[in-house]
C-alpha cells in the first residue's frame, strides 16, 4: 500500500515540532520537518504564550510538508489547562496566560472559601489540586479581570484554539478539557453545577468532541498560505500526555507508565475514575484518555528540575550538556541527598540549585558540594517519588504493577530509568523517545482507518522503535530501601 503521511505538531512548553509521520501498514517512521522554540512572553499584566507566534510556526510546518511531498492530515497536541477567549467576531481577545503566572498564587484559598469546597472539586472532576488548573485560573480571571471573560463569547484549550485558528471550527475536544477541573470524571461531560457554582458562563463551553475527530480542510486563505496540500485538520489527543500514553507499547492493560520530560506524569490506564477517599487523599488525577479510558495519574515536577538548574549554571557563565550532568552525576556518591521534587519550593523559575542546597540544609542532610552532586539529588529523589507513587498506586486499585513503561523525552536519562527500577523493584521498559508525536500519529491512522485501535497502534509502534529494559540491582535494594525510609521522612509519612 502507499505510505500515508501525516504532520503531527507537539507543542511543549518551551519548544515545539513539526513531524511528518509515515505509515506503510506495517512500521512508523518519522521526519522532523521543522522545530522552533515556544517562548513566552512577561509583559505588563503577567506571563503569556505568544500564540501568533505559534500559529506562525504551524503554518510554516505545513508549507514545508507540502515541499516535501504534501501530508493528508494535521494534528495538533500541547501541554494541558491553559486556554484563550475569543470574542463575538471570533479574534482572540487576549494571548493566553501560562500556567506559570503568579495570578494563581493563592487562588486555590479563594476558591474553597467563597465558591467551592476543595473535597466537592475534587469528588466532582477526580483532578489532582495544582493552582494552575483552568477552573483556578477561570476563577483568577473572574476576580481580578472580569471585562475579559464578559466580553468573551468562547473559551478554547491550546490545541482547540489553534485548530480554531486554522479551520474557523470551534469544538472542545475531551483529553484536553479533562485536564483543567471543568468535567464531571464519572459522566465526562462538563460540570454544569461545580461550573454555575464557581461563576463560569455557560456561553463560553463550545461541544465536546472524541479524538479523531474530523475537523475538516483549513480556512481558504490558510490553505493557499500553506501550499495547498489539501490536508484535513484532525482532532488527536490533544493533550500532549494522552498521546503520549496512546503510544506505550504495551502489550496488555496491566502496566504502569511515566510520561516522562519536563513533567513526569505517573500512572495506569483504567476503565473508570478512581474516586475513592485514598485517591482524594493522595491527590491523584483522573483525567480523559483515548477511548473511553481514564489516565488515573500524579503529576511529578520530572526533569524542569534539572532544566532549570542548568539554566541557572549557564547564566552563572558555565554551559553543560545533559550528557555531561549525567557523567558527573555518576561519577558522584549515590543517596548522600533527598528532596522532594514536588515540594512548592521547586515549582517556578530561579535558582534551582541554590533551592535544593537550602532544602537540603533544612532538612540535615548532606548539602551538595558540585554540579554533580546535585544533579544525582535530582535523579534519584524522582526515582524514590515514582516508587511511592507505583506503590499508592497499587494500594488505591488493590493491584499489582510489575514493569513501568517509561516513554518520551526523559528516556535518553538513562541514569534516571536505571534508578526508576532500583528504587522501585520494578522493571523498566524505556521507550519510544518520541511518544507523544507517535500517539499523535496513531490517532491521525486511527481516524482514518488505517489503524484499526490503540492496541493495533501500540503493536505497530513496538515492531517500529526499539524499547531498552532495565533491571533492579539487587545489590542496591538496601541502600535504595533505606533511601525511601528517609523520602517518606521528608514528606510526612
Amino acid at each position: 500500500m502507499a505510505a500515508k503521511k501525516m504532520l503531527a505538531v507537539d507543542l511543549g512548553a518551551s519548544s515545539g515540532r513539526g513531524i511528518i509521520g509515515g505509515f506503510d501498514g506495517e512500521r512508523f517512521t518519522l521526519e522532523e520537518i521543522h522545530r522552533f522554540s515556544n517562548d513566552p512572553v512577561m509583559m505588563p499584566g503577567g506571563f503569556f504564550w505568544d500564540t501568533l507566534r505559534l500559529l506562525f510556526e504551524i503554518k510554516t510546518a505545513i508549507l514545508k510538508s507540502s515541499h516535501a511531498g504534501g501530508i493528508d492530515s494535521v494534528g495538533i497536541d500541547t501541554w494541558g489547562v491553559d486556554y484563550g477567549y475569543l470574542d463575538k467576531s471570533g479574534t482572540l481577545l487576549s494571548n493566553p496566560y501560562h500556567y506559570r503566572d503568579v495570578r494563581t498564587e493563592g487562588i486555590q484559598d479563594y476558591v474553597f472559601e467563597k465558591l467551592a469546597p476543595r473535597s466537592e472539586i475534587y469528588r466532582t472532576t477526580g483532578i489532582q489540586s495544582l493552582n494552575f488548573n483552568t477552573l483556578y485560573q477561570i476563577a483568577a480571571d473572574l476576580r481580578d479581570r472580569p471585562w475579559v471573560v464578559e466580553n468573551a463569547e468562547t473559551l478554547l484549550h491550546m490545541p482547540d484554539l489553534l485548530g480554531y485558528l486554522l479551520t474557523g471550527e470551534r469544538k472542545s475536544e475531551y483529553t484536553i478539557v479533562s485536564t483543567g477541573a471543568m468535567l464531571d470524571a464519572r459522566t465526562r461531560k462538563y460540570a454544569d453545577a461545580l461550573l454555575e457554582k464557581c461563576g463560569v458562563p455557560k456561553r463560553l463551553l463550545c461541544g465536546l468532541v472524541e479524538p479523531g475527530y474530523d475537523m475538516g480542510k483549513m480556512l481558504p486563505a490558510i490553505e493557499e498560505e500553506t501550499g495547498n496540500t489539501g490536508a484535513k485538520i484532525l482532532k488527536v489527543a490533544g493533550h500532549d500526555t494522552a498521546s503520549a500514553v496512546l503510544s506505550v507499547p504495551a502489550s496488555d492493560e496491566n502496566f504502569l507508565y511515566i510520561s516522562s520530560g519536563t513533567w513526569s506524569l505517573m500512572g495506569i490506564e483504567s476503565p473508570e475514575p478512581v474516586l475513592a477517599d485514598l485517591s482524594e487523599k493522595y491527590d491523584f488525577t483522573n483525567e480523559g484518555g483515548v477511548f473511553g479510558t481514564i489516565r488515573v495519574l500524579k503529576n511529578i515536577m520530572g526533569l524542569w528540575i534539572e532544566q532549570e538548574s542548568r539554566r541557572q549554571w549557564k547564566r552563572e557563565g558555565k554551559s553543560y550538556t545533559f550528557d555531561e550532568l549525567s557523567e558527573m552525576a555518576l561519577a558522584s556518591k549515590p543517596l548522600q541527598s533527598i528532596v522532594n521534587p514536588d515540594d512548592p519550593l521547586f515549582s517556578t523559575a530561579g535558582n534551582m540549585p541554590k533551592r535544593i542546597c537550602d532544602y537540603c540544609a533544612r532538612t540535615g542532610q548532606h548539602v551538595p558540594e558540585n554540579v554533580g552532586e546535585i544533579v544525582r539529588c535530582i535523579f534519584e529523589s524522582l526515582a524514590l517519588r515514582y516508587r511511592w507513587t507505583a506503590e499508592k498506586l497499587e494500594e488505591m486499585t488493590g493491584r499489582k504493577y510489575p514493569v513501568i513503561s517509561i516513554v518520551g523525552g526523559g528516556t535518553k536519562e538513562k541514569m534516571l530509568s536505571q534508578f526508576a527500577a532500583d528504587a522501585s523493584g520494578r522493571v523498566v521498559m524505556a521507550g519510544p523517545v518520541e511518544a507523544t508525536t507517535l500517539g499523535n500519529i496513531a490517532m491521525q491512522c486511527i481516524a482514518t482507518g488505517e489503524i484499526r485501535d490503540m492496541w493495533e497502534a501500540r503493536r505497530v509502534i513496538r515492531a517500529s522503535f526499539p524499547i531498552e529494559e532495565y533491571t533492579p540491582d539487587a545489590a542496591q535494594k538496601n541502600a535504595w530501601d533505606d533511601a525511601y525510609g528517609r523520602f517518606l521522612a521528608l514528606i510526612g509519612e
